[in-house]
């Protein structure tokens, strides 16, 4: 709505402009007839005043929905349904149905609108979850790329970072228990591995390292200085603070570096099983490599443009890499000689695509879209969720809800069947201060937190997440 809102300011500001382009001193030579020049002065005039009306109905139904999103964003931490009556939304269609019959120009921009102000007033409804923040972690020098979860049974996240630098965090304390320094670019995604203490990050240094993600779980006892701050553990973020505290370990060499690619490695995951790991760069490739060894086994070509992210089934041998070419690909690896499915249906660059626990998967685009697909039929999505800002790289919890990440700082949960649950709160004293980059689920509940969220204003916050109690 804000970028439509620009496009029509400018539009407007400069429809001025636009006539004096065709405008041609009368003193010069031009081969236009001047019945043609002033039947064009006609035209773009009539075009002006079209702009100008579209552009006060837009900036009226801008005011409008500011004041929703604002009462939504005061109610939707209670989740108490809003009373949405006071606003005669009505009135202003019909009024606007009636102007927009004397042109089809309009019919076409006002119907964009009356579709953004639907959407904004369908997603009052009461949330079925409820979305709390219970703490926050601290310490990163630049933005966080990506936030992953341990396997069960360790209370234990990761984070990548565009400060070089991967952290293992505790959610219980909420404090910093390793740092991996290993990288000379940024850490663009984390991965643990599905049953050891290693873990695996992709860099811009055109590499991805396995390293050992063996932690000290008696580092926050020693970093903590008072019954209080056991309660937050959100003093420094990096493990304590007082004096006699000690700081997270730091690890720089890697257990194995996985070379071969020519462009930054955006995203790397593990096959199942563990042996073996599957990297997405932006040289158009995807590596797959045996860790044992760190061996290339296989290029996997056929995008067209930059990958954005790779991610495997976690009990089945099969793999989905996104582009930027607006498809994502499915790799079987569950044969001897591999095959390969494309995905089409975004329009812009696929930012994300994972596995559900059933047969599906869900991708996600900077069209602002994310869609559900049935991995025995390519053809057609299942659902589509429309939203007003960019998609960044989504998550699914194993029962089956759908967190979206947003440019907009928003993050969003949603069914498979395209129905929205939930919308986390984002106020001045809760939520991301910038777009939100990643997001992960935690099978354990551990702390009280089952879902994490990172962004680009250097934090990563555990919420606790929970059907909403029925009234």
């Amino acid at each position: 709505m804000k970028s439509s809102k620009r496009r029509l300011q400018s539009l407007a500001e400069g429809s001025d402009i636009i006539p004096n382009i065709f405008k041609l001193d009368q003193e010069s030579e031009c081969s236009i007839p001047p019945l043609f020049r002033t039947r064009l002065h006609e035209l773009f005039s009539q075009i002006e005043k079209e702009f100008d009306i579209l552009y006060t109905e837009n900036i009226n139904l801008q005011e409008k929905i500011e004041l929703l999103s604002e009462r939504l964003e005061r109610e939707s931490c209670i989740g108490e349904k809003p009373n949405t009556d006071t606003v005669d939304f009505d009135v202003k269609e019909k009024a606007a149905k009636q102007k927009l019959s004397q042109s089809s120009q309009k019919v076409k921009a006002s119907h964009k609108l009356k579709v953004q102000t639907s959407k904004i007033v369908s997603s009052f409804k009461t949330p079925t979850y409820s979305c709390q923040l219970v703490r926050e972690f601290t310490g990163h020098k630049d933005g966080v790329w990506e936030v992953s979860t341990a396997r069960p049974g360790q209370p234990l996240i990761g984070t990548a970072s565009a400060d070089h630098s991967a952290y293992i965090w505790s959610v219980e304390w909420g404090k910093c228990l390793l740092q991996y320094l290993g990288h000379t670019g940024s850490v663009n995604s984390i991965r643990f591995h599905p049953s050891r203490d290693i873990a695996l990050t992709s860099s811009g240094d055109n590499t991805a390292h396995v390293w050992q993600a063996a932690v000290n779980w008696d580092l926050p006892l020693r970093g903590q200085s008072s019954e209080e701050e056991l309660e937050t553990g959100l003093d420094d973020g990096l493990g304590g603070g007082g004096e006699g505290s000690d700081r997270p370990e730091s690890l720089r060499t890697p257990l194995a570096e996985l070379g071969g690619h020519t462009g930054v490695v955006v995203s790397a995951d593990w096959l199942a099983g563990g042996d073996q790991v599957i990297t997405a760069s932006w040289d158009r490739s995807a590596n797959l490599y045996d860790v044992e060894t760190g061996d290339l086994v296989q290029c996997l070509t056929g995008h067209d443009h930059e990958l954005t992210h790779a991610s495997a089934h976690n009990t089945q041998r099969l793999v989905v890499t996104a582009s930027r070419d607006t498809t994502f690909r499915l790799w079987d690896f569950r044969e001897q000689i591999h095959s390969v499915s494309v995905f089409q249906g975004h329009t812009e660059s696929v930012t994300s695509a994972v596995f559900t626990r059933e047969d599906k998967v869900v991708s996600g685009s900077d069209d602002r879209s994310v869609k559900v697909w049935d991995l025995r039929n390519m053809r057609s999505s299942l659902s589509t969720i429309r939203s007003d800002s960019s998609v960044n790289r989504i998550a699914v919890s194993s029962g089956g809800v759908i967190a979206i990440p947003h440019d907009n700082r928003q993050v969003r949960l949603f069914d498979l069947q395209g129905q929205r649950m939930a919308r986390l709160p984002r106020t001045s004293r809760m939520g991301h201060r910038r777009m939100v980059t990643s997001v992960a689920w935690s099978d354990d509940m551990s702390a009280n937190v089952n879902f994490f969220s990172c962004g680009f204003d250097r934090r990563i916050l555990g919420w606790s997440i929970q059907p909403a109690k029925e009234t």
